[in-house]
């Protein structure tokens, strides 16, 4: 994304993204503000009507022209109705896109993003942006426009039929309001704040639920529901003051509004029944100021509400804007080196990395050269860079020094989707979808087979339990189903098979599981790592004897390397952990 020096506006940008709807949007505009020029109509024809009827009273009434009046009243307004009801119609339509292409523009955006994103952000913000502050912009847009151009059409055309009329009355009507407008002007400058954190804070608040609800066994567990409902009531608290804050002084206007309504009618009635006293003016002008002034006054109210809808609305844009315009993954369109199918020769050549915004290097100098189909066993302490450097491996994140080769092809020059094409990965966190176990074993694969599924299953010591369930294979995961931890691992292990890609990557893809199903799991393992190259990430060292190579970390450098049965002749800090592990585990 270019940087600008100055950015534009909240409405600015929101006004760029609709503007394929402009024209559209300005007929519906076009729409409200002619329906309401045609309403400003009926008070000049009452008036006319209103004399007809008073001149008439001594002489006889002239029912043609009175009903002539009439039936021209019911033509104009059914036209203004009709072209109102097209506005709305209009503005529903356009909202619904606005905010259809802003959801799938937020979409999209998730998969550019990088992951150090998201370990930044909690998941309930980002979806406030993608549900809330979406649905804020869509009610303002869809409610609130057309509001306020209506409003604003009958308010100015309300003062130009009134100076037509009378400007005596007139200007007693306007000098009445712009206290109105002044307080109205004060007030919306000092909520404008409050929209902004009552938007904040609703994002805050849904990532804190969020965390609590999928996390609520540990909270359970270690009796943390008071620690974690205090945090919660602090949320809320700051929550309800900012929504109270907001609310209330948008809630202020409307009174204020009315109050000053009411104040200008009033006045025109007092001035209106002078004037009529002297013989200035007729009592059809009267009638008429009344419409007029209830008309000039209506207006005021629907502008502070609309006001409110629009300040909200610039608080969420805000939000989802900010979204929309972070840094994403750079664009890799460009490149054409393709790795069709790997022989899993990988080699780390001065491997440097660190944090975006810090200092210390996780991963300081990291070289080392792996041969096709060697099994690489990575350990050291919790910190030590261990998952750090499999994401570097991966392009989940981005070296900041040196450089990884697959098949002597420096990764930087590969596109992310294809180096993916050359691993399948088991995580120590499960991850599965709602769907059948058919869906999650294949999982946007094309070509497997049921014979390839069940024969997956089958190796992690799955498919007798699956044939168990109702549907089999096709039994939907969700909360209904209930898989131990073990089991879904093993689900995930299946998967990785199935992708039969050249390089595996296992972090620690077994401490879920029983002794029994670990001996299971590791069997399948073996096979499955027969052929291909393989980086473990384990913190159980029995796990990984017979690695071809085991990488010590610690602090972000190869502290030492090599056999099992080497390390421990070093007597080094292998041997130290290998050992304080056996200790414990006697």
């Amino acid at each position: 994304m270019t940087a600008h020096n100055k950015q534009p506006g909240t409405w600015s940008k929101l006004l760029r993204y609709c503007r394929n709807h402009i024209p559209v949007v300005l007929i519906a505009l076009l729409s409200a503000a002619a329906g309401t020029v045609l309403t400003l109509l009926g008070p000049d024809q009452l008036s006319e009507m209103t004399d007809l009827i008073t001149q008439g009273i001594a002489t006889g009434i002239d029912l043609d022209a009175v009903a002539s009046i009439g039936f021209f009243l019911v033509i104009i307004y059914g036209i203004s109705a009709v072209l109102s009801l097209s506005q709305g119609l209009i503005m529903s339509s356009v909202t619904q896109k606005v905010s259809k292409r802003f959801r799938s523009d937020l979409s999209h955006k998730m998969n550019r993003l990088p992951i150090s994103y998201y370990n930044k952000s909690t998941t309930g913000d980002i979806l406030s942006r993608v549900t809330n502050d979406v649905d804020t912009i869509g009610q303002a847009l869809n409610q609130s426009v057309g509001t306020l151009v209506t409003a604003l059409s009958l308010f100015v055309g309300s003062i130009v039929m009134m100076l037509k009329t009378n400007w005596i009355m007139a200007v007693t009507a306007v000098v009445a309001t712009i206290i109105g407008f002044g307080l109205m002007a004060v007030i919306m400058k000092k909520s404008q704040k409050y929209f902004q954190s009552q938007q904040e804070y609703l994002g805050k608040i849904n990532g804190h639920v969020e965390e609590v609800y999928t996390g609520h066994t540990v909270v359970k567990a270690y009796n943390a529901e008071a620690q974690m409902r205090g945090a919660f009531e602090d949320l809320n608290h700051n929550l309800k003051n900012s929504v109270f804050k907001a609310q209330f002084l948008s809630g202020m206007m409307m009174p204020i509004m009315m109050f000053i309504g009411n104040l200008g009618f009033v006045a025109v009635c007092v001035v209106g029944a002078v004037l009529a006293t002297n013989g200035d003016i007729s009592f059809g002008v009267i009638v008429a100021f009344m419409m007029y002034v209830r008309f000039f006054t209506q207006p005021l109210s629907q502008i502070a509400q609309a006001a409110q809808s629009l300040q909200s609305a610039s608080a969420a844009g805000k939000r989802v804007f900010e979204f929309l315009e972070a840094e994403e993954m750079t664009d890799e369109s460009r490149k054409t080196v393709q790795l069709e199918a790997a022989t899993g020769k990988v080699k780390f050549e001065h491997v440097q990395f660190a944090y975006e915004g810090t200092d210390h290097p996780v991963i300081k100098d990291f070289s080392t050269e792996v041969q096709p189909g060697q099994k690489i066993a990575i350990v050291g302490p919790t910190g030590a860079g261990k998952t750090t450097l499999v994401n570097l491996l991966i392009r989940f994140n981005e070296l900041t020094g040196g450089e990884i080769y697959i098949d002597d092809t420096p990764i930087s020059s590969l596109t992310r989707e294809n180096i993916h094409d050359q691993f399948c990965m088991v995580l120590q966190d499960t991850w599965l979808f709602e769907g059948t176990i058919r869906e999650n074993l294949v999982y946007n694969q094309t070509g497997i087979t049921d014979q390839d599924i069940q024969d997956a299953c089958k190796s992690v010591g799955l498919h007798h339990f699956i044939q168990t369930l109702s549907a089999g294979y096709d039994t939907v995961l969700n909360d209904k189903v209930n898989l131990s931890a073990g089991q879904k691992q093993q689900l995930t292990i299946a998967r990785a098979m199935l992708k039969n890609a050249p390089v595996l990557i296992l972090d620690e893809a077994t401490s879920s599981v029983d002794t029994r199903t670990e001996l299971l799991i590791q069997q399948a393992m073996d096979r499955l790592m027969e052929g291909r190259t393989s980086f473990v990430i384990a913190h159980r060292l029995s796990t990984i004897k017979n690695a071809d190579v085991i990488l010590v970390l610690k602090d972000g450098d190869i502290l030492e390397s090599g056999s099992h049965s080497e390390l421990l002749a070093k007597n080094g800090f292998y041997a130290e952990l290998y050992n304080s592990q056996f200790e414990q585990a006697s």
